[in-house]
């Protein structure tokens, strides 16, 4: 693997694994694919490291790997700012275990996405590429019911089981 990118083959690489493992931000306040602008947006939030060498040639493994995690974070709904908030401070080895694990390592951590009003507050659970369950008063949703809605989705999708509203002969 490349060990050294520019800013645009970084974004690209970056693209290329969202892509290949259908990773993308679940809410739509995210592209679907990471630009030159993002990533200098990401870097002034404090979301992407700078360069190692200075005029745009220095990003590495880390910056990859921060990248990785932010499109991780976005495709379970979060919001940049907290985002930000389970990623300071991440070390290179610890984001190489949210890569490996697809975010079990700050999976337990749940958190709202937006709070319509200062009474309510919304979780959401991606459960596929055109598919979300929100939940309004903040209720957790199992791991079992989150993919037993997924099994039904996919059956709905391909018709492979029988239409309970149909009428029995």
């Amino acid at each position: 693997m490349k060990t050294q990118f520019t800013l645009e083959e970084l974004a690209q690489h970056v693209n290329e694994w969202c892509s290949k493992h259908r990773i993308s931000p679940a809410n739509g306040q995210a592209g679907e694919s990471l630009t030159e602008r993002n990533l200098r947006y990401y870097r002034s939030l404090g979301l992407l490291d700078s360069p190692v060498v200075p005029g745009g040639q220095g990003y590495q493994e880390k910056h990859r790997l921060q990248l990785v995690a932010i499109r991780l974070l976005q495709a379970q709904g979060l919001p940049l700012s907290r985002i930000r908030a389970l990623l300071f401070g991440r070390n290179l080895g610890e984001l190489r275990e949210i890569e490996k694990r697809g975010m079990k390592g700050l999976k337990d951590q749940t958190v709202p996405i937006s709070a319509p009003t200062t009474s309510e507050s919304w979780l959401v659970y991606p459960l596929g590429e055109d598919f979300m369950l929100i939940s309004r008063q903040g209720r957790e949703v199992s791991l079992e019911i989150q993919s037993e809605l997924r099994e039904l989705l996919l059956e709905s999708n391909t018709g492979s089981k029988r239409d309970p509203h149909q009428a029995q002969s």
